[in-house]
């Protein structure tokens, strides 16, 4: 620990979180500890100090605060990482830590795009029944796969880092393992050669996301799962104003 400067809890993971690691390390004012959740194998280190895991919900998180004189937390979590961003909540203001939200804007509907606005999966799962899809991309992540087995007539390309498991009983499946981020031009090919004709994914946000732009270009439907409420949160977009916050916190 570095007992001359403010320790900052980053709860990370995402490209934002290294990001904001990688400032505030560099910055010199701030010791940053980057929190990671622990669901994938072997994490890239951030800059700074790191935690893998759970708190143990929010009384283990505001005990970890106090106990670590943590001065402030960002919670750079993935926009659908609701129950941390509650437990976040809920500590800081028990321990009286101020918190910032750091978060990746939406991603929004334009021209061109055929999209269907869902709140969960359930309703996924509906939306492609009534559109009739039959060649679907799930690109929603290994966990999240199995209420689309109950799809039996759609053939469905599950693309994911690490293959899900256990394996849902999907009627007509191919497993694709791959990492992003994706060029356009590579979207578009496996749009095409796997004749996809329905995307399905979360409203993670960001810069522009390639798949979105070639479904765009190639008049495939998106199913769009938006993100889940979370506590009212002083909230920024880019690093910049996040350390601007911690400069202002003094």
């Amino acid at each position: 620990m570095t007992l001359d400067r403010p320790r900052v809890l980053i709860l990370g993971g995402t490209t934002e979180g290294y990001a904001l690691a990688d400032a505030l390390a560099a910055d010199g004012r701030w010791d940053p500890v980057s929190s990671l959740a622990g669901r994938t194998a072997n994490p890239r280190p951030p800059a700074g100090a790191m935690r893998v895991g759970g708190f143990g919900g929010s009384d283990g998180l505001a005990r970890w605060l106090r106990d670590e004189g943590i001065a402030a937390v960002i919670d750079a979590t993935h926009p659908f990482a609701s129950r941390m961003g509650w437990n976040a909540a809920t500590a800081c203001a028990a321990v009286s830590v101020p918190l910032l939200r750091l978060e990746r804007p939406r991603w929004t509907p334009g021209p061109g795009d055929a999209w269907s606005l869902v709140a969960d999966w359930d309703q996924a799962v509906a939306a492609l029944r009534q559109m009739r899809a039959q060649r679907v991309l799930l690109a929603v992540g290994r966990q999240e796969v199995a209420p689309f087995a109950a799809l039996p007539d759609v053939w469905m390309l599950i693309r994911s880092v690490q293959a899900p498991d256990p394996m849902p009983a999907f009627a007509h499946a191919e497993v694709l393992l791959a990492r992003g981020p994706f060029s356009l031009d590579s979207e578009m090919g496996l749009l095409r050669t796997r004749a996809i004709d329905t995307i399905v994914c979360k409203n993670s946000g960001g810069a522009t996301d390639a798949k979105l732009a070639a479904a765009r270009a190639l008049g495939v439907r998106v199913v769009m799962r938006d993100r889940p409420v979370r506590p009212d949160t002083a909230t920024v977009a880019s690093v910049d104003e996040a350390t601007g916050w911690l400069e202002r916190l003094g």
